[in-house]
């Protein structure tokens, strides 16, 4: 089995780690508060029908305080959060080159043969991104500590990191299942609708060619596709991990209870604030990273 025809060229194992790792510390000093404002807008289970209502849901106790403090209030789990994020961005975006080499020697001829050249390609990297999406529940627990902090901080009753780490154990894999499944479509659309711009939209015949401008336009097509198809699994993904250690939920449980006392659109509750808020965060990092990864592969060569 030969590799696809026009396949894109190499970048080394430091650059991408180093680019990676870069673009998972901006976004993460940039949109932090975004994203506690998205898994409140998520975990939230009642009818917003005002601003005033609004503001409770997203500052909670901070709700009437001073305008700085409310903006700190939007900063909770950050330890967490720096230490899934850097390494979610590392395993993802430094990751999928990888899976898409190894698909490429060993199946490219396959991809190419059933979709054609530019389609086997773009399918191709979707795949791989599909694959280490599945992957990524190896950092279930921080993300699970992150979005406590963010949306249950009582859950911690006063324990640490380690204290926590000890008491729960495998529990902080809770909601694994639903999370592989909402990663799996979620990377396949990110990589590969990623990838289909570059490919029919911009016309690359080279990915890591692209400008700073191309990587970002891509990074907005991947981005929303991957939103979208995600949005249903990852409100129940949410609501299975915010919810107290003590007193956990099943996947099926709260989507029987969705359907039925919240209807279908319950499914795509914060979608649109994702797609204003977290779709701006996922475009920035994912078009850096790829921006930032040969940027580095030069610089470490010394051209």
């Amino acid at each position: 089995m030969s590799p696809v025809g026009n396949k894109d060229s190499k970048t080394s194992g430091a650059s991408r780690v180093l680019g990676s790792a870069t673009a998972g510390i901006a976004e993460l000093t940039v949109f932090h508060p975004v994203d506690t404002i998205s898994k409140r807008l998520m975990s939230n289970k009642t009818k917003v029908a005002n601003l005033s209502t609004l503001n409770t849901v997203i500052f909670r106790d901070y709700a009437n305080a001073a305008v700085g403090r409310k903006l700190l209030s939007l900063f909770p789990g950050l330890g967490y959060a720096a230490g899934y994020k850097v390494l979610q961005r590392v395993y993802k975006y430094g990751g999928q080159p990888y899976v898409n080499d190894f698909l490429n020697k060993n199946y490219g001829s396959i991809f190419e043969d059933s979709f054609g050249k530019k389609n086997g390609k773009a399918l191709m990297s979707a795949t791989a991104g599909s694959l280490i999406g599945i992957g990524e529940i190896v950092l279930l627990p921080l993300d699970v500590l992150k979005i406590k902090r963010q949306t249950n901080p009582e859950s911690f009753r006063g324990r640490g990191f380690l204290k926590v780490m000890a008491d729960e154990g495998f529990g902080l894999y809770r909601g694994w299942g639903w999370t592989a499944a909402r990663n799996a479509p979620g990377s396949f659309a990110l990589f590969g609708g990623n990838a289909f711009a570059k490919e029919y939209v911009l016309g690359l015949s080279d990915y890591n060619k692209a400008t700073w401008g191309q990587n970002f336009v891509a990074s907005i097509f991947g981005a929303s596709a991957s939103l979208i198809v995600s949005a249903p699994l990852d409100v129940i993904k949410t609501r299975i991990q915010n919810r107290n250690f003590d007193n956990p939920e099943s996947g099926f449980t709260i989507l029987k209870n969705m359907a039925k006392n919240e209807g279908f659109s319950a499914f795509f509750k914060g979608l649109v604030p994702k797609l204003l808020t977290t779709g701006p965060k996922l475009v920035f990092s994912f078009a850096l990273a790829q921006s930032l990864i040969p940027a580095f592969d030069k610089l470490i060569a010394g051209q």
